[in-house]
């Protein structure tokens, strides 16, 4: 006992056009992928910086970062330096601009004695305005 149709049917014919719903579906979800791990792609220096109450971001004009690596290294923005180049270049930065604020940021690790050295460094270089990068407390602590 057969439940099919007796009479016949033409084959469905075939389809000219391409069905443009999931193609750009994919594209919607390639491109929210795609800004999400943009930010996340940059390149940064991962610092362990010490926590503060008073850790607000400076609304500064005109700043250089300065950062004290946990092995020594001294960065002025993103170029790291050594020693008698850094001061060399503090020294430049003081003559452009005496009111420039210093970003300095050290990471928890460092011995103090090299932080008061570059603060040392800073002021002879003439750059007084230093301020010091630290983190929030999260709330869980």
């Amino acid at each position: 006992m057969s439940f099919g149709r007796l009479e016949r049917r033409d084959p469905p014919s075939p389809m000219g056009e391409i069905n443009m719903t999931p193609l750009i579906d994919v594209m919607l979800v390639l491109l929210v992928i795609f800004m999400i791990t943009a930010p996340l792609m940059s390149t940064s220096l991962r610092m362990d910086l010490p926590e503060s109450q008073a850790a607000t971001v400076s609304e500064a004009p005109a700043f250089i970062a300065v950062a004290l690596t946990p092995d020594g290294g001294l960065l002025l923005g993103d170029e790291r330096l050594p020693p008698p180049l850094f001061q060399q270049r503090l020294a430049a930065l003081a003559k452009t601009n005496p009111q420039l604020e210093v970003q300095l940021s050290a990471d928890k690790t460092v011995p103090y004695g090299q932080v008061a050295e570059l603060i040392g460094w800073l002021q002879t270089a003439g750059l007084n305005r230093i301020a010091f990068v630290a983190e929030a407390p999260t709330p869980g602590r």
